[in-house]
């Protein structure tokens, strides 16, 4: 009998569709599945406190699918390359396989991962698990890096195909004693501050919760992509982010299962804009890792002299929903209670937040980082250097998001705004997204005294654009 192999599972916690484990299976032998736990080899991005809620119930689901399977998985705690040496020794497994991350701290690890094992002689191999396209196997025809998306993504669905999701294997050989191995309660990964209870009525992580989402998007959702996925007061997207992180589904998966669902309904416009969107997810894999630095200085270098400003009250006014301005309250409100934003609020707040109150795109990245159930570094690096300008394809510096006007136009009934911040749930649409524009009267009715039970706005907008133009201004001529 072959001796066996070991899976290192890290953000590709499912059964089907797993290219290491495919290839364990195959190898023939006893397979020891393994999760080692090792934040500090991820700084100064190592999980914040809403990915380690979702790794928490991920990594439980995984283990009693393995179970279902036979299989069982092994969790242990330290240095990545010892702790896989050390499983190696006690185990006598012959090759070690996983699927590839493609984040600067990530790469470097897996390559001291395979020297490691490489000279002891063991096997070792790696598979693409996360990705539709390779970054290094995407570049133009006459050479170079993409750094605009819509060339990018013409040329990936021309050039390639995604190949069909591997299915899951019915039974994973188990080796006739298993290793020690730590309860997940050990990790210590929840959070000290129960903040994240709210998380738990929102999401279901886990490989069935993420192919739950997906048919309910498909079904329900798909065909009016193209209109309501600017909608926060609506379910007009597929939630499937955290899923794609933490590799519960992958994008092959997702690709495939539209596909197929488009085909059948004949309805082209919605799934092609979706799929558009899991394209935006394989662009900032392609840019963070042509541009390793972009985590946490900006692609373009004129943005190094951007006069930034290094207010904390107006930080910790942004974070806590309290700006005064009602559709960036509610988005902040959003992430808080379910560690989750709408996309279009998420790129309202974050042009508040660079723009309204000028203050480092990296304050707000890292405050997305701790507390987005999908904090992905290649997805918040890119959008946070999209909506402050300094980044590849990014917004034109002059655009500023109005958010009185966003909020009218994405909540016109105000839903969602009336939901994240009840004190204003009273007030008349009229002026809901402006609500020190309405007379006294109408606030009194409804119950609202600005400064008191809400507060007014942190900055004044005519000002704060004004500001931000000059400032932009200021650097365009270096």
């Amino acid at each position: 009998m072959p001796s066996p192999s070991i899976v290192w599972f890290r953000r590709d916690l499912r059964i089907a569709d797993n290219a290491a484990l495919r290839e364990a299976v195959a190898r023939g032998g006893p397979v020891v599945p393994v999760y080692v736990h090792a934040p500090r080899e991820e700084e100064p991005w190592q999980p914040g406190g809403a990915s380690r809620w979702w790794l928490d119930r991920s990594l439980a689901e995984l283990d009693a699918a393995l179970r279902n399977r036979g299989s069982r998985l092994i969790v242990r705690t330290g240095d990545s390359p010892e702790c896989l040496r050390a499983l190696v020794r006690e185990t006598g497994a012959g090759a070690v396989f996983w699927n590839r991350l493609y984040e600067p701290a990530g790469l470097a690890r897996d390559e001291a991962v395979a020297v490691a094992l490489k000279t002891d002689g063991t096997e070792a191999a790696s598979f693409n698990g996360a990705l539709l396209f390779e970054p290094w196997a995407i570049e133009k025809k006459s050479g170079g890096t993409f750094q605009v998306f819509t060339p990018y993504w013409r040329h990936c669905t021309r050039e390639f195909e995604p190949p069909e999701p591997l299915p899951a294997p019915r039974r994973i050989p188990a080796p006739e004693a298993w290793p020690e191995s730590l309860p997940l309660r050990d990790l210590a990964l929840l959070p000290a501050i129960p903040w994240y209870r709210g998380f738990a009525d929102a999401w279901s992580p886990g490989e069935k919760g993420a192919h739950a989402n997906l048919r309910a998007f498909l079904k329900n959702a798909v065909a009016g992509y193209d209109e309501d996925r600017d909608r926060p007061d609506m379910a007009g997207t597929s939630r499937l982010s955290p899923h794609l992180h933490f590799g519960e589904i992958t994008p092959r998966q997702v690709w495939h299962e539209t596909r197929r669902r488009d085909d059948a309904a004949k309805s082209k416009s919605g799934a092609q804009t979706f799929l558009a969107e899991i394209g935006w997810r394989e662009f900032g894999h392609h840019l963070l890792f042509h541009f390793p630095h972009t985590t946490e200085n900006p692609l373009r270098e004129t943005f190094l002299d951007f006069p930034w400003r290094t207010d904390d009250a107006l930080l910790r006014a942004w974070q806590r929903g309290r700006t005064g301005y009602p559709i960036v309250d509610a988005g902040m409100r959003e992430l808080w209670a379910t560690g989750w934003m709408h996309n279009r609020v998420r790129m309202i707040v974050a042009s508040f937040l660079v723009k309204h109150l000028r203050l480092h795109w990296l304050r707000g990245a890292r405050w997305f980082w701790d507390t987005l159930v999908d904090a992905d570094l290649a997805s918040n690096t890119m959008g946070w250097q999209w909506s402050a300008g300094c980044g590849a394809d990014a917004a034109p510096y002059f655009r500023i998001f109005n958010p009185m006007l966003q909020g009218a136009k994405f909540d016109p009934k105000g839903d969602y705004v009336r939901k994240w911040v009840p004190e204003l749930g009273r007030l008349p649409v009229k002026w809901l997204f402006a609500p020190w524009e309405a007379p006294r009267a109408a606030l009194k009715d409804a119950g609202v005294s600005l400064g008191e039970t809400y507060p007014g706005p942190v900055v004044d907008h005519k000002e704060a654009r004004a500001e931000a133009l000059a400032a932009f201004d200021a650097i365009r001529g270096k």
